[in-house]
């Protein structure tokens, strides 16, 4: 993979993930993906942070979709090479502060195969 596409893929994150299309987001990631968030951690702690596979980022994100409907991500530096995307975002949600997020999208054969995020 090329940095250049792995930059279209993250682009293609962004516009999915802000219009609450599961679908087109899900379409993106790899059936056995891993994805990490401190978010799912503290809401589900008995997955320590960490879910696998398709479904289980769909229950994570449909619940999101469902209780932040105004949850938004917008974009302030990608960098990217040949097999993963680091993205840094401030993520708003209508009456919570706004947060400074970083997440990393590894990729391989035009999938997304494993995503953490860092945030404080």
């Amino acid at each position: 993979m090329s940095a250049e596409k792995n930059l279209s893929i993250a682009m293609l994150w962004f516009e999915a993930f802000n219009a609450h299309n599961l679908e087109k987001l899900l379409s993106l990631y790899d059936d056995e993906a891993a994805h990490f968030s401190p978010k799912l951690k503290i809401r589900h702690p008995e997955t320590m942070g960490l879910v696998t596979g398709k479904e289980a980022l769909r229950e994570w994100w449909k619940d999101a979709f469902d209780r932040l409907p105004s949850l938004h991500y917008k974009v302030t530096s990608l960098t990217s090479n040949a097999d993963r995307v680091f993205m840094e975002y401030v993520r708003s949600v209508e009456n919570e502060d706004t947060m400074l997020v970083a997440e990393v999208l590894e990729i391989k054969d035009s999938r997304i195969i494993a995503s953490r995020v860092y945030h404080g």
